[in-house]
């Protein structure tokens, strides 16, 4: 859960920069997680077909979070702030 709720806090930040810092957190997050299914693989809660599964959507998330990053800009150029309840039309 630390990973979306992690792009989610990121989103409400101003700055591309702070989004970029909230985005890293999330990666982190992400290779966490890689390691307790490792752990969970190696103390037989999962099955080896479940792991690597498992650890194959982690491996994508984490490709699609590097690649966000590396297309913010890099400049602290301010964000207008969203609405989550607004709608788009």
């Amino acid at each position: 859960m630390s990973i979306p709720a992690n792009i989610a806090e990121g989103r409400r930040q101003t700055t591309d920069a702070q989004f970029a810092r909230y985005l890293g957190y999330a990666l982190n997050s992400a290779s966490e997680l890689e390691y307790h299914l490792i752990v969970a693989r190696d103390t037989r809660v999962i099955t080896e077909d479940e792991f690597a599964t498992l650890a194959a959507q982690t491996i994508s998330v984490r490709k699609m979070l590097y690649t966000l990053i590396k297309r913010l800009p890099t400049t602290s150029v301010m964000r207008a702030p969203t609405n989550a309840t607004q709608r788009s039309q």
